[in-house]
């Protein structure tokens, strides 16, 4: 019994709503927080993008149900889409898009299989959260319904972002 040593605690993954530090400087420090981060999904055939909060962990209404593989054969014959991750920061004149990321995903829901790389959609989200701009990969029609749904969404937000986004959202004749 003496030679028995308990197993150490882990400290995991904490996702968190307000700043860790506010108020104390312990426990917490360095944890991550997501408060200003939206996925956004976009269904291309529909033409319609919408927030889906339920995406943060990979449980979307659009993903629930579904075995994702890095396989894209799995998923032959499903519907595409676009998981896009939006960061609001703020500036002086208020707040505005400063972080936009975009990742594929295609769901066949016949087949109750999925296409993803989940490690890019954590990259991506990442990435987002640092304020970069990633949207070139996305097609004319997925970048024209994140840039009417965006500006609807909040038209002084879009004016406010970077010229970045705007010129990276631009598309060519539909």
């Amino acid at each position: 019994m003496e030679n028995e040593q308990k197993p150490k605690k882990k400290m995991g993954f904490t996702i968190i709503k307000n700043d860790p530090t506010d108020g104390h400087k312990g426990f917490g420090i360095g944890s991550l927080s997501l408060e200003n981060v939206s996925p956004v999904i976009i269904d291309i055939e529909e033409g319609t993008a919408a927030i889906e909060i339920g995406a943060m962990h990979a449980r979307s209404a659009t993903e629930r149900g579904i075995k994702f593989t890095l396989n894209r054969e799995d998923s032959e014959g499903g519907k595409p889409y676009w998981l896009v991750w939006v960061t609001i920061d703020f500036k002086e004149d208020g707040p505005y898009y400063a972080g936009v990321t975009a990742c594929e995903m295609v769901v066949n829901r016949e087949k109750r299989r999925g296409y993803k790389v989940l490690a890019d959609h954590v990259n991506r989200m990442d990435k987002s959260m640092k304020r970069h701009i990633m949207v070139t990969d996305m097609d004319d029609k997925s970048k024209q319904i994140l840039t009417d749904f965006l500006s609807s969404h909040n038209q002084e937000m879009w004016d406010r972002s970077e010229s970045k986004l705007h010129e990276d959202l631009q598309v060519g004749s539909l």
